[in-house]
């Protein structure tokens, strides 16, 4: 089955207070998506869009999002004001940018039925969206600045989809966050007894008091930084007034004991390997997750007073749910997973794992078609 790919563009005027991207039209949002139409729209699917949108990441071309528009599923790929860079990334911000595609599906395509993917980093994004749009809350970010969700009158969405997706940026980052670093500014400082990547470490397999000081001792990592990012810029601001800011690297993002050890939240994934490649390397490369942030960014979305964190956002919503995990992911392992699941109790919910597809279906031809006939199935039957 074929589609057709149609690039979109949405832009309204903002006012501008802390410039947080960088070029573009001063006052001026302006987002991009695809919408991908197929030609013979599966039976009673046509007036169903289904909206993939991550915080940062761009997914036009992802397998699953093409793969549902080829079987009859009309899809939009939808993309943030933060297009792959999340370095300032507002994840309120981001929650604005979503509802402005939902009321377009609605208003200007003419869709009756939208349905949240959150795909990844996309399916914590997908929770806080729709308890925002049905339950909101939370009337400024954690840096105190706008928007107000509460004033915002989201649209709410009529069903959301979990796919290979994690609880939240904000924890899934401190999962990995590397507990060794005694000295944010000075990153080869680290207490060898946790480096996960010194031989004075304990190797795998890990004792469970190990991993439980390990675990304690990265949130204890992540509120320091948070500690200090609150004092400096209630600094800067007293300084240098309110819209006052400051960008910082985050060191030692990328140590997980999951990657190491295949017991920790066992699946089916390859050991000693993280969805970016090497732990080790990725662990203080640029490309490593959160590496540049600033002080408002890490508190949005890094930080453990994220208001987008997906099991807690979780309970209040009153739409169904599909979660599907892959059983061989390095990325979402199964634990996230089950957690997705278990916070929506409340509502008809369902679960599927497709049993050895890794993180993106990469080269697994039949893994994507079993996820695009979940997906299919569900849509059609959860209406």
């Amino acid at each position: 089955m074929t589609y057709q790919r149609h690039p979109l563009l949405l832009g309204w005027r903002e006012p501008v207070g802390l410039r947080d991207t960088y070029g573009g039209v001063d006052g001026v949002v302006a987002l991009q998506a695809h919408h991908l139409v197929p030609d013979a729209p599966l039976p009673g699917l046509a007036d169903t869009l289904v909206i993939f949108m991550h915080p940062m990441g761009i997914m036009h071309y992802l397998p699953l999002p093409g793969a549902l528009a080829a079987a009859g599923v009309p899809v939009l790929t939808a993309v943030s004001r933060y297009p792959n860079n999340d370095s300032a990334l507002i994840m309120e911000k981001v929650a604005i940018d979503l509802g402005k595609w939902v009321a377009h599906a609605r208003e200007k395509l003419g869709y009756a039925r939208v349905v949240l993917a959150g795909w990844s980093g996309g399916g914590s994004l997908a929770l806080f969206y729709q308890a925002e749009a049905e339950d909101p809350r939370a009337k400024a970010t954690p840096a105190g600045d706008p928007p107000d969700l509460t004033a915002a009158a989201l649209p709410p969405a009529d069903g959301v989809m979990l796919l290979a997706a994690h609880v939240s940026r904000s924890h899934t980052l401190t999962e990995w966050l590397d507990p060794s670093i005694v000295d944010e500014n000075d990153p080869t400082r680290r207490d060898p007894a946790w480096n996960l990547y010194d031989a004075a470490c304990p190797q795998p397999p890990y004792s469970a008091d190990f991993l439980a000081e390990f675990r304690a001792r990265q949130v204890a990592r992540s509120q320091r930084i948070t500690a200090w990012a609150e004092a400096t810029l209630a600094e800067l601001k007293a300084r240098e007034g309110e819209h006052a800011e400051r960008a910082f690297i985050v060191h030692g993002t990328m140590a997980d004991p999951r990657w190491l050890d295949p017991a920790v939240d066992p699946n089916d994934r390859a050991p000693g390997r993280c969805y970016l490649g090497d732990p080790r390397l990725i662990n203080d490369s640029p490309g490593g997750l959160g590496r540049f942030t600033t002080l408002r960014s890490w508190l949005s979305q890094w930080s453990l007073k994220s208001h987008a964190d997906g099991v807690a956002c979780g309970p209040r919503i009153g739409v169904p749910v599909l979660v599907i995990g892959n059983s061989a992911d390095d990325a979402c392992t199964p634990s996230h997973t089950q957690r997705l699941y278990d916070c929506v109790a409340q509502v008809p919910r369902r679960l599927h794992v497709v049993a050895g597809a890794t993180h993106y279906y990469a080269f697994q031809p039949d893994k994507l078609a079993e996820a695009v006939a979940t997906v299919s199935n569900w849509l059609t039957e959860s209406r």
